[in-house]
Order: structure tokens, then C-alpha cells, then sequence
């Protein structure tokens, strides 16, 4: 729940959904309306969210069928509320800890570290009958694994795994396994009021999909952007620690102040590309991120 509004997504192997839900919901105690969109104090919080969240996502996230993953410890509002009080500060988090969520298994893991990248597709579609459709489809690296197979590329999902098998004693999660599927960013979205869509979303992009599809949502939920605004807006994405700032943008400009309260910064593209549908009072508006290839059409 966030704002009122249904998110749902897709569950593990995919490490989308529950991500954006960590981060919508450590953000929901949050004026975010009231926040400006440009302001470096928006987006410290907005990326240390993200970090908590992205740090929960390397502990805990895998294939199901091979690990439990606490999904309802992880979206819990209790614990992502208590999550939400690390972000009650003025600076950056010198650390960002992974949580402890509720478990019906006690286990440890280790952190994970797949190099996963970025090769993806997403269409968002909403139909005559108004049925919806949110779908991300990935063959990983470019041309995959570089075999053609019946008029077909072949996928190199492989490195959506993590190439260590342990760290510090500890098993990963998402370590490579014989018939494992590995864990994907993948992030396909749609939010619900009283049960019927009004906002259909998701991205390509590797693991900043996940940033992508929740600032998007973010954008047009607390601050009211059409989707093609929305998806026109600059990138600023900290998954990993460091804050890379989409060039010859207002994010950009955002790299000073953000250093002085404790991020370390790094200015570059940031190739998101958002196919998104909001529904209105029975009226569909579509969007189609100016950044990469993709159109929005209807009739």
C-alpha cells in the first residue's frame, strides 16, 4: 500500500517488486508532496531509501524454490517504519545496514555480488476492456548469450547470479545452482485504486530499474507529473553507495550539496526508458521514455 493506492509487482526470482515496495514504504511517513523534486534534501532521503532497501535486497533476495525469502518480513509496515527512522537525519548514512525482518526460518546469508546488466525491454499495454498488462523481458548482455537458435537469441541470464558461492563463511543467496533461477531486477508495475489500474509502468535498465519504476511512481503519485513527465525527469540513482546524477540535467546540478552532506557522487548517462499508461476518469494518457527507443500509441 502506498498513498492509498495497491503496488503490485512481481515476485522472487524477480527482486523488483519487493524493492520498490521497501522503498515507497520506508518513504510513506514522508510529505513527498510537499518535498520540491529539484531539492538535494528530496533526494538524500529518496537514495538512502534506496540503499536500505538495496542492501536488504543483496542479503535476502533468490529463487524461492532454493531459499526462503521473508517477503512479508521484508514489506512489512512495522519494519519498513522502523527502517523509515534511519532516514530521519541531515546528512547521508555513514552506513547502510542490512535490516532484520520477521522470519519463519533462521537462516544467515551473505551479501550478494552479481554483476548483473543491463539489456532489457518493457511495453506497458491497457487494452479496449480495459484489461492491463506490465511485462519486462530480458536476455541479459547484449544479444545474450550470442546464439541464434530458430529465429531466436538465446539468454545469458547467468549474470543476474552472484559468481561467489560464499563470503565471510556465510552462503549468498543467489549463488549459482543447477536448475536455480537467478534473480532478476525486473520490475513490471501496476497500482490499483478500489481494484481497477490507473497507473501501468516498469523499465529496462539492470538494477536501476528498480529506481527507475519507483521514482516514476513517486513522480506522479506525490507530485502529481503526467507519466510523461514522469518519465522525462532526470535520473538520480544510489543503489550501491555511490549517487550517479543523470548529466546535462538539473541532477547535476545536485552534485555539490549532495557531496556535502556525506555521498560520494559520480555524474553520467543514466539510460532509463519508462513505458508507462496512466487511466483517468476512463481516459488512458501513455508515455514513452525519451532516452532510449519506444513510442506510445493508441487509438
Amino acid at each position: 500500500q502506498y498513498r492509498g493506492a495497491e503496488v503490485c509487482g512481481m515476485g522472487p526470482p524477480s527482486s523488483g517488486a519487493i524493492t520498490v515496495a521497501q522503498i515507497l514504504g520506508m518513504l510513506e511517513p514522508f510529505d513527498i508532496a510537499a518535498m520540491d523534486p529539484q531539492a538535494p534534501e528530496t533526494w538524500r532521503l529518496i537514495g538512502d531509501a534506496t540503499r536500505l532497501a538495496f542492501a536488504d535486497r543483496g542479503r535476502f533476495i533468490a529463487d524461492s524454490d532454493f531459499v526462503p525469502v521473508p517477503v512479508q518480513g521484508l514489506t512489512d509496515p512495522g519494519y519498513l517504519a522502523e527502517r523509515a527512522g534511519l532516514l530521519r537525519r541531515d546528512d547521508a548514512l555513514p552506513e547502510v545496514p542490512v535490516g532484520n525482518p520477521e522470519w519463519d526460518h533462521a537462516l544467515l546469508w551473505a551479501p550478494d555480488t552479481d554483476p548483473e546488466r543491463p539489456a532489457t525491454s518493457h511495453i506497458s499495454i491497457v487494452d479496449a476492456d480495459g484489461s492491463a498488462l506490465s511485462m519486462t523481458t530480458s536476455i541479459e548482455s547484449a544479444f545474450g548469450a550470442r546464439l541464434f537458435v530458430r529465429g531466436f537469441l538465446l539468454n545469458n541470464q547467468l549474470t543476474d547470479f552472484s559468481f561467489r558461492s560464499h563470503e565471510g563463511g556465510w552462503p549468498i543467496a543467489n549463488r549459482v545452482e543447477p536448475g536455480k533461477r537467478p534473480r532478476s531486477s525486473m520490475a513490471p508495475t501496476v497500482v490499483l485504486r478500489d481494484g481497477a489500474p490507473v497507473l501501468v509502468t516498469g523499465s529496462p535498465g539492470g538494477a536501476p530499474i528498480i529506481v527507475y519504476t519507483a521514482t516514476h511512481i513517486l513522480a506522479h503519485l506525490d507530485w502529481g507529473m503526467d507519466v510523461q513527465a514522469a518519465a522525462d525527469m532526470p535520473q538520480l540513482v544510489n543503489a550501491f553507495g555511490t549517487y550517479i546524477l543523470e548529466d546535462s540535467t538539473w541532477a547535476a546540478d545536485l552534485a555539490d550539496p549532495l557531496e556535502a552532506m556525506g555521498f560520494e557522487v559520480s555524474i553520467g548517462p543514466r539510460p532509463s526508458g519508462v513505458q508507462a499508461i496512466s487511466i483517468e476518469g476512463g481516459r488512458l494518457s501513455g508515455a514513452a521514455d525519451r532516452r532510449r527507443e519506444g513510442i506510445a500509441l493508441g487509438e
